[in-house]
């Protein structure tokens, strides 16, 4: 038993040894780490390196820390500040943190920090420290103060009033708390500062003035006035236009302004605003809500007024006068409230069919406008009578037109039978048919065409184009300007405002247009119906003999061109077509206007403007042919006018028979018998030459010329070798005075107009010695032709 023992205690004493004996085996660092490390990717273990790397810590530790430093730090702590604390990396912490501030309701996480209810309790203090002493404290201020958001400190100190704040929050700010004392001061100074107020004062004023706090002055002046501890008004809201009215004004200023409109009978909205009333308008219409009131732009006016006005515009329309409505209002109405002044008066008088408003203030009468158009009868007449007679071109209409054709087409027809027998009689008249067949030929299309213009007058309705809506526009002949209207009434029309002159001359333009087309026609239809059959009958013939006289001096003023060169030859034929040709178209032109009642006296007259009227008033198949020949008037050919002098006059009716040898010797004579008498009156210089040239042309050519007083020195330059030596010498003399004396002249006219006599005297003197050798040479000249012997009638 004892070696039992004695064993059992070896055995303890090495275990005993084993126990306190050292390890002789150890791990390593770095098997620790990747025990560690196993450990936490097998999700075993949850650690979090620090920054250094050399410890480990748990989750659990961090938050224990971030309570600890939350403690350390007086209940609030940066996150940023935790981080270096820790020293862990930046999103440990702020997850740590976020964990914290959820399941700890005593714990906020605000802008990166943690704040808890002991530090917000001490703020509360604080806050509640400084609204004792200053009465008023406004969010704004703690937000700066704190570095805290507006929001949660609003939050957190609305809970905290009543116990540790002494103070409430503006119900109108939610920014501003404050003091019951400091209410009680605050209203203590608003009643009596508005108590003494005796005029409307804006409220913005007593602000800046005084340093009231805006929300709160709104809520305690809103308070007084609804008790009626204040005898006032305020008006315009919570904005910067509120003013406060007290009663004391506002019973001044109503009676002003019952006052006012009861003996005005308007209210000027600017008179309201300069006596204190911000809102004319509104108030007004509040005031005199039972008032039957019209408003305008910048008054309103009562039923007094509009009464006035529309009784004036009774009488003015009863009496066929005018009315100025700007002499019984008010100077202070615009033009534009007077004019809806008047609208309202004539739709309540029922008077707008019957009266007009000129000058935006006179209502005239429609009657009265139309006894002014009496004041111009003997003055249309006059002028429709010198109208008729100088231009009836311009005053046929289309329905002219129509009327003429109407009448003039049982005419055509009878003509149409009588020509045709006539042809048939002469086509048996053996050799001489030819001939006249020609001219019956010509009066058989003119017939033709005449009938088939008929057809066109009845078919008209099918005639769609250009040119019959052209015909189709009236041209009206215009009676006075408007300028001339307005003088006529300055003169004849009293006591009638200058300013509505011009606007009555416009509406009396139209109408007296009118009048005067009617007069027009009337006079025009007098004038052309004294016309007999027998007179167009004689006109014709005398016509046809003129015309054809014409044709013929025309063939032989081309004949006498051909002896001079191509560029003369362009300028005569160019002063033939402006003369002689444009006169023999002015004739068959006029001959045509007269079927149409548009002939002139004086066919001369007609000028190319007149001309082209004419033309495009008359039918179709006369207006081409005829346009042709205008055409050709401006053209460089003579020939060209002929041809189309030939179908115009197939036309028309006419027959252009070419003159015989002694036709011919009987023009030659009476052009140049009509040449020497106007040379014998002849006392300008260059006329003197131009004829005695043309005299000897013809005297030694025996050809007709009619050439422009520039294409003397040609003439002359053609005789060379047809007159004697001496008379060519002294041709050229006499045109090279006649030259300088041109020049003279004009160098005359400009020298004039210079200050300096000296520079005037030169060409004076050699202006009179050129006037003198003329003066002694003209004498010679003219009797290179009168010295010749009295031409006959027989010779060649």
């Amino acid at each position: 038993m004892a070696d039992d023992w004695e064993e059992i205690r070896r055995l303890a004493a090495d275990f005993q040894r084993a126990q306190f004996a050292d390890t002789v085996q150890r791990l390593s660092e770095r098997n620790c780490i990747e025990i560690i490390t196993k450990l936490v990717q097998n999700k075993k273990l949850e650690v979090v390196h620090t920054l250094d790397g050399k410890e480990y810590i748990t989750p659990a530790q961090i938050s224990r820390e971030i309570r600890d430093e939350l403690y350390v730090h007086g209940g609030r702590i940066n996150i940023v500040d935790l981080q270096q604390i820790i020293n862990v990396d930046w999103v440990h912490v702020e997850n740590r943190a976020g964990e914290i501030a959820r399941s700890d309701k005593s714990v906020r996480l605000v802008l990166g920090q943690l704040i808890d209810d002991t530090y917000l309790d001490r703020l509360a203090e604080e806050v509640n420290d400084r609204l004792q002493e200053a009465g008023l404290i406004t969010i704004a201020e703690l937000c700066k103060s704190y570095d805290l958001p507006g929001d949660f400190l609003t939050e957190e100190l609305s809970k905290r009033l009543g116990k540790l704040i002494q103070g409430e929050v503006d119900q109108y700010n939610r920014g501003v708390i404050f003091t019951p004392a400091f209410v009680a001061r605050h209203k203590a100074r608003i009643q009596g500062l508005f108590s003494a107020i005796t005029r409307p004062t804006p409220i913005s004023s007593m602000i800046g003035t005084f340093g009231f706090q805006e929300h709160l002055l709104y809520s305690v002046l809103e308070e007084l006035v609804n008790k009626r501890r204040l005898k006032g008004s305020v008006v315009g809201g919570r904005q910067d236009k509120a003013v406060y009215i007290p009663d004391i004004y506002s019973k001044t200023q109503n009676a002003w302004v019952d006052s006012f409109l009861q003996q005005n009978g308007y209210l000027e909205f600017d008179a309201l605003v300069r006596l204190g009333i911000p809102e004319p308008l509104s108030y007004i219409k509040k005031r005199f809500k039972s008032n039957k009131l019209l408003f305008l732009r910048t008054t309103c006016v009562g039923h007094t007024l509009v009464d006035q006005v529309e009784a004036s515009v009774e009488e003015a329309v009863s009496s066929a006068t005018w009315t100025d409505i700007q002499s019984i209002l008010p100077c202070c109405l615009s033009v534009e409230d007077i004019g809806i002044l008047i609208n309202q008066a004539l739709r309540n008088t029922n008077v707008q069919s019957c009266a007009r408003v000129l000058g935006s203030t006179v209502v005239v009468s429609d009657k009265f406008i139309s006894s002014c158009l009496s004041l111009f009868d003997d003055t249309m007449q006059h002028k429709a009578q010198k109208e008729v007679k100088n231009n009836p071109v311009f005053l046929i209409t289309e329905d002219d037109l129509k009327q003429v054709s109407v009448l003039t087409e049982s005419s055509a027809l009878s003509k149409k039978e009588k020509r045709e027998a006539e042809r048939r009689k002469k086509t048996t008249e053996g050799s001489g048919s030819v001939k006249s067949g020609g001219g019956g030929n010509a009066r058989e299309i003119r017939i033709r065409k005449t009938k088939k213009k008929g057809r066109k007058d009845e078919d008209s309705d099918e005639e769609t184009g250009p040119s019959q809506q052209h015909r189709s526009k009236q041209t009206e002949a215009p009676f006075m300007a408007q300028e001339e209207i307005v003088a006529v009434l300055q003169q004849r029309v009293s006591d009638c405002p200058e300013e509505i002159f011009s606007e009555l001359a416009e509406h009396l333009v139209r109408p007296l247009t009118k009048t005067y087309q009617e007069v027009l026609r009337t006079v025009f239809a007098s004038s052309t119906s004294s016309l007999t059959g027998a007179n167009k009958k004689k006109s014709t013939k005398d016509l046809q003999e003129e015309i054809t006289n014409l044709f013929n001096n025309i063939r032989l003023f081309e004949k006498g061109s051909k002896f001079f060169s191509d560029e003369a030859q362009v300028h005569i034929a160019k002063h033939v077509l402006k003369t002689v040709c444009t006169d023999l178209t002015n004739i068959l032109v006029n001959f045509l206007a007269a079927d149409l009642m548009m002939s002139v006296e004086n066919p001369s007259s007609i000028t190319n403007e007149v001309r082209l009227k004419i033309v495009g008033k008359l039918p179709e198949e006369t207006r081409g042919p005829l346009l042709k020949l205008h055409n050709c008037l401006n053209g460089k050919s003579i020939e060209d006018f002929m041809i189309n002098l030939e179908t115009c006059a197939e036309v028309c009716g006419f027959m252009l028979k070419k003159g015989d040898k002694k036709k011919e010797r009987q023009a030659l004579f009476q052009h140049r018998l009509a040449l020497t008498e106007q040379l014998k009156e002849a006392e300008d210089p260059a006329l003197v030459l131009h004829l005695t040239c043309v005299l000897l042309f013809q005297a030694s050519t025996h050809c007709m010329l009619h050439a422009p007083g520039r294409c003397v020195p040609q003439i002359i330059g053609t005789l060379t070798g047809r007159i004697a030596t001496e008379h060519q010498q002294l041709l050229s003399v006499y045109e090279s005075l006649v030259v300088k004396q041109l020049v003279s002249q004009s160098q005359s006219q400009k020298l004039q107009q210079l200050e300096e006599e000296e520079q005037a005297e030169a060409p004076d003197e050699e202006a009179r010695s050129i006037r003198s050798q003329l003066i002694l040479m003209t004498p010679q000249v003219k009797e290179l032709v009168l010295s010749q012997r009295k031409p006959s009638v027989s010779e060649d």
